[in-house]
């Protein structure tokens, strides 16, 4: 029999005992490993069982051994230092208080937020990034507010069949089991988040918040006795359902969400939050809630339009546009005819999200369209990824090259305390004299390479005994009284070079790209000298049959056996699992088509453990790649066909394992230790941990991102928002009169015979502004090298000054008699090689981020 309603009873903890509340309820138990350690003191047994989450621990654990820990002193005294650490902790001045300008409060949207294994509200990468993030942002300070949903049933647990096919399971989550407290008003009430739908709905959410260090996160929930029985279901699956479900779920994110921060802000008289940044497209609509409040108070839509883009930050993070949420656009049409929004035009919002531009379709509307339009401040996240971001949105911004779109790379980082290995953090502690692995000092002779191999042995014998005990417990949860095969007792060796890939399981990561040639693999695994083995996981969407197709097939190559012992399939694949398979893998595989990895985490997180990466060079190993820190597999773009490449790619992955890999593993002194190996695990530590932190990330976004767009939000909104009526009136001014605008002509002297390095190169051109002045617009020299069709690659700008008014001569002097204005400059010859140049003209404002933003340009011909 089934239970018609699942709640948790929670333990009453003795007085003694209750700093334990106060840190469970608090997450950065999930990064500090005294914290955690405390916990497992508690029932190290039931600790284990449920994967390190305090809130189910004191929900489990017997009243008699809790109260023989409340008699114990030094426990009791440890608790409360703990909890005394924390307070000091969230209140402490960190990093971000040492800035200036810096923004008051940021509110950071995502559809996904992956924390701890105990609260499961992510799906992947995505998920992964924007926990860490929070974390992050903890640890240096940001007074930065989380926004998300809190999904009933999370994304979904996995099971493998007998036939290798990817099941899927559903089970609720009990918010009084979890880390979360329900947002309340002064007077106890439930605060209430409620948006207007069609015909007479109304949708309304309560909001609960999660304590992830000194940052809240708050997660709305549909699942309450308010909402008719139709829409409790909203916030039912992370990326459940489709088309209409989904929209919803981003309209409650957006819009819902915004109004959330609101009403959190107004309750515990936080400041408003300057500074939005929305981590994806599914957190666009919040810039049309913000838009709708501005409206309210008295401004236009387009003057609105302006004082919100210039406190948004948009992070795309797909280059697969398969990726990018797409609405029917009648369906938006049907959203946002009604009162959702209060002084937003339908005809409005469709513009904004329209594919208006070259191979877009008129049918839908993008929501990455619109974070981009929403967002005077755009990032892809690496270097690689902003390139590809900038040529697939480069008809936003028509007459541009590919390198001026306003969409710039933060390249993605990891959380080091949440992913470094205790035993790794032990052994900094013990011999670096430091609990920050990322500035530890690895090529010290402090740690012995024998030392530093020991723990990497003992790391990977820990990954050996979870996958077996988890092997175990799959094949017990699938034959319910069975006994266990007994040759899972031998699965996988501690001994055995051992690699991992684990990732979510779309086409384009190519899960089973090392099943291309299955009897080579075959005797890589088996060799008699130099054997490896593969540990690998992953959860296909449940939509996707095509991902389950390549689970299935990668099952089943594991069920040989003479293989099984070699390698394995880890179901069920989350942050409890990914903890052990990271620092457990001497090498972590990634082998995705270049290049459709936005940046690719899982291997920053392998790294930080001194793993060594063997990735194709697409996302952060594109550019940090170096020769030392692991091998590159080479791109087989020139391929005939995807089959071809699919070979070539994968042969040169089976020659690299073989030839390089596997003879420097096994390679030993006379005290079996792999010394080479090694160099390269210290060089890794030492060059990337640092590079590869959350941290840097964070700090990045800080600097580049939120206080540019804090001083642009406070600027343009002084005054009763004088700068937002301002931008919007003068580019009503300049569209009407772009038409107008042309190089007329252009040109250039000063230079000698044969141009040097220092020469100067004077450039003067006529320009026709017709209706605008030439303070609307920056005249600007654009050169760099020239390629074979002179297109430029490295441009440089240079603006060139409008000459003085005193002239009437018809073509040469400053105003000609066709009304065109000269304007000219000079250009410092600074490196050596081919050399090009062109003139164009921009709007110039001192609100505009970028010249590009408006997507208006005149070039010479």
């Amino acid at each position: 029999m089934k239970a018609i309603r699942r709640f948790t009873v929670r333990t009453v903890l003795p007085e003694a005992l209750s700093a334990l509340d106060a840190l469970a309820a608090n997450l950065r138990w999930s990064w500090h490993q005294p914290t955690r350690d405390l916990f497992e003191e508690v029932a190290p047994e039931i600790w284990a069982r449920i994967a390190g989450d305090p809130v189910a621990l004191l929900g489990a654990v017997s009243p008699a051994r809790l109260d023989e820990l409340a008699r114990d002193q030094e426990f009791v005294g440890r608790a409360n230092a703990l909890r005394d650490d924390l307070a000091t902790y969230t209140s402490e001045p960190r990093w971000y208080q040492t800035l200036s300008d810096a923004p008051r409060h940021i509110a950071y949207f995502s559809a996904e937020f992956g924390i701890a294994a105990a609260l499961p509200q992510y799906s992947g990468g995505l998920g992964i990034l924007a926990g860490d993030h929070l974390k992050s942002a903890s640890d240096l300070g940001l007074p930065l507010t989380g926004i998300g949903l809190f999904y009933r049933a999370g994304y979904f647990k996995q099971s493998i069949s007998a036939d290798g096919w990817q099941q899927e399971a559903y089970p609720v989550l009990d918010p009084d089991g979890l880390p979360l407290t329900l947002t309340r008003h002064p007077d106890g009430a439930p605060a209430l988040v409620s948006l207007a739908l069609p015909h007479g709905r109304t949708l309304h959410a309560h909001v609960w918040q999660v304590a992830v260090g000194r940052v809240t996160l708050l997660l709305l929930d549909t699942d309450i006795p308010d909402n008719e029985e139709s829409l409790r279901g909203v916030t039912d699956r992370l990326y459940g359902g489709g088309g209409e479900h989904r929209l919803l779920q981003e309209l409650l994110l957006g819009v819902g969400g915004v109004r959330a921060l609101r009403l959190w802000t107004e309750i515990t008289g936080r400041p408003q939050a300057e500074v939005f940044h929305a981590n994806e497209g599914h957190a666009g609509f919040q810039g049309l809630e913000r838009i709708s409040t501005l409206i309210h108070d008295g401004l236009s839509f387009g003057e609105a339009l302006q004082v919100v883009r210039a406190g948004t930050v948009f992070t795309t993070h797909t280059p697969v546009p398969a990726g990018i949420d797409r609405f029917d656009r009648g369906l938006i049409e049907q959203y946002f005819s009604g009162d959702l929004l209060p002084g937003v035009d339908v005809w409005e919002v469709l513009a904004l999200g329209g594919e208006n531009y070259p191979g877009g379709s008129p049918d839908v509307f993008n929501m990455a369209v619109m974070g981009l339009r929403l967002g005077q401040h755009a990032n892809g996240v690496s270097v690689l990824h902003g390139e590809v971001s900038r040529g697939m949105f480069n008809g936003l911004w028509p007459g541009f090259d590919a390198s001026d779109v306003p969409i710039t790379s933060v390249t993605n980082g990891v959380h080091a305390p949440t992913w470094t290995d205790p035993l790794l953090l032990e052994l900094a502690e013990r011999r670096l004299g430091t609990s920050d692995t990322t500035a530890a000092d690895w090529g010290s002779g402090a740690v012995s390479d024998a030392e530093l191999w020991t723990v990497r042995n003992a790391m990977r014998a820990n990954l050996v005994a979870d996958a077996r005990r988890r092997v175990t417990a799959a094949w017990r949860e699938e034959n319910p009284g069975a006994t266990p095969p007994a040759w899972f007792d031998e699965l996988l060796d501690p001994d055995v070079l051992t690699i991992g890939f684990a990732r979510r399981v779309p086409t384009y990561k190519r899960l089973t790209l090392m099943l291309e040639d299955e009897d080579r693999l075959a005797s890589l695994l088996t060799h008699k000298k130099r054997p490896i083995q593969l540990v690998i996981a992953g959860k296909s969407h449940p939509a996707d049959d095509e991902g389950k197709r390549l689970i299935q097939k990668l099952v089943r190559f594991t069920q040989d056996p003479d293989l099984r012992r070699r390698i394995v399939f880890l179901p069920n694949y989350d942050i409890a699992m990914a903890q052990v398979l990271y620092p457990g893998t001497d090498i972590w595989l990634n082998n995705p088509l270049r290049p459709l990895e936005a940046c690719g985490t899982s291997g920053m997180k392998a790294a930080l453990n001194g793993s060594l990466n063997l990735s194709i060079l697409d996302g952060w190993w594109n550019e940090y790649y170096d020769g030392e820190d692991g091998w590159a597999i080479p791109s087989a773009d020139a391929a005939g066909d995807a089959e071809e490449r699919d070979t070539l790619e994968a042969e040169s992955m089976y020659d690299l394992i073989e030839n390089q890999i596997a003879p420097r593993f096994y390679r030993r002194d006379a005290k079996g230790v792999p010394g080479r190996w090694l160099k390269s695990v210290r060089h890794t530590l030492a060059t990337l941990s640092p590079e590869l932190s959350a941290d840097r990330m964070v700090r990045e976004y800080v600097n580049r991102l939120y206080t540019p767009a804090a001083v642009a939000a406070r600027s343009i909104s002084a005054s009763d928002f004088a700068g937002g009526r301002e931008l919007a009136a003068w580019k009503g001014v300049v569209s009407a009169g772009w038409e107008g605008v042309s190089v007329v002509h252009v040109e250039s002297g000063g230079l000698a015979a044969v141009p040097q390095v220092g020469d100067r190169l004077h450039v003067r051109a006529q320009v026709q502004l017709g209706s605008l002045s030439p303070d609307d617009v920056a005249v600007e020299v654009v050169y760099g090298t020239s390629r074979e069709g002179d297109d430029l690659v490295g441009t440089a700008t240079v603006e060139l000054a409008p000459l003085d008014d005193d002239t009437s001569a018809a073509t040469t002097g400053p105003i000609a008699l066709d009304g065109s204005r000269t304007f000219a400059g000079t250009v410092t010859l600074s490196r050596p090689g081919s050399f090009g140049y062109n003139v164009r003209v921009v709007p110039k404002n001192e609100y505009l981020a970028d010249p590009a933003e408006m997507g208006l340009v005149a070039v010479a011909h």
